[in-house]
């Protein structure tokens, strides 16, 4: 005969998955919540760099080529402006070439945005007007920050007065031409100036 405090083959089981529920519950809490592999939220703000379109139908865009269509329409002349796409793009992201010059114009030195008026694509590939009239040619948009800021040293050269565009197409061969456009004073990026 079995004593009294030794339980039943029943309860015993009962007890036992009772255990292994719990067991499994605090192990399953130490996996999710604190094993070394945290999941972070990531917040990304998209900003726009350039713009298509003017006035009410202006439509900004982020430096990837997003178009941020739910957002207000960015104030007139306060971003350089891409052409506007024979077709919507796709998913709301430009392709191709207006992607190239969204990347180009997203890589732009702080201090030469307000100098930047507009992006196209010509013969050498992206190709960017400033605000005085130069142009700035890129080719394609890779190594996009390297090739303003080489531009922007060739444009802070003081022995340059005056000059019609900037090739950065290759970083290992700038070259320079013409003298119809002046560059802007010192100090006149920051000031929205830009020789415009």
């Amino acid at each position: 005969m079995k004593p009294s405090w030794v339980p039943s083959g029943l309860a015993s089981r009962k007890v036992l998955v009772r255990v292994l529920i719990v067991l499994a519950l605090l192990a399953a809490i130490k996996i999710f919540f604190f094993s070394g592999d945290e999941v972070a939220p990531t917040v990304r703000i998209a900003y726009a760099t350039a713009v298509i379109g003017a006035g009410e139908e202006a439509v900004g865009v982020t430096p990837d080529g997003e178009l941020l269509a739910a957002a207000p329409a960015p104030k007139e002349g306060t971003l350089p402006s891409l052409p506007t796409p024979q077709k919507p793009p796709p998913n709301g992201r430009l392709t191709g070439t207006l992607r190239e010059q969204a990347v180009v114009l997203g890589a732009a030195p702080e201090a030469l945005r307000p100098c930047t008026a507009r992006s196209f694509y010509g013969e050498s590939g992206v190709d960017v007007e400033l605000r005085s009239g130069i142009e700035i040619r890129f080719g394609e948009a890779v190594q996009a920050r390297r090739k303003w800021r080489a531009a922007a040293a060739v444009l802070a050269d003081p022995s340059i007065t005056a000059l019609d565009y900037v090739n950065v197409t290759s970083l290992s061969r700038l070259s320079t031409g013409g003298s119809g456009h002046s560059l802007p004073a010192a100090g006149e990026g920051s000031s929205g100036g830009c020789g415009s």
